[in-house]
């Protein structure tokens, strides 16, 4: 199982698309991954070293080195495929390399 951490700056809406959007894409590429949603400003190092991925809206400056992969997912809200489709395909990349 991959664990991918999704953020935005309320935690509320679109990191939640984000969670939705990712686990129902890498599901139907063979893909077993899990999603949480947070606030960017509630992550902490002791948090974020839990995941395999970090997939916020966009890149956040947190105030220390983020020692997972980073994916950038806002462009998966406008719900566009062209738009969408290389965030997937990275987010793969990264999945493979993870050998999970």
């Amino acid at each position: 199982m991959i664990k991918i951490l999704a953020a935005c700056g309320a935690g509320v809406n679109s990191s939640h698309q984000i969670k939705s959007a990712i686990e129902e894409e890498m599901a139907n590429r063979g893909y077993r991954v899990e999603a949480d949603a947070v606030m960017v400003k509630d992550i902490t190092e002791e948090m974020i070293s839990q995941y395999d991925v970090f997939t916020p809206i966009s890149e956040p400056d947190l105030g220390y080195e983020i020692k997972i992969p980073v994916v950038e997912a806002g462009p998966i809200l406008y719900r566009i495929p062209s738009m969408a489709q290389p965030v997937y395909d990275e987010l793969e990349e990264v999945i493979k390399k993870l050998n999970k």
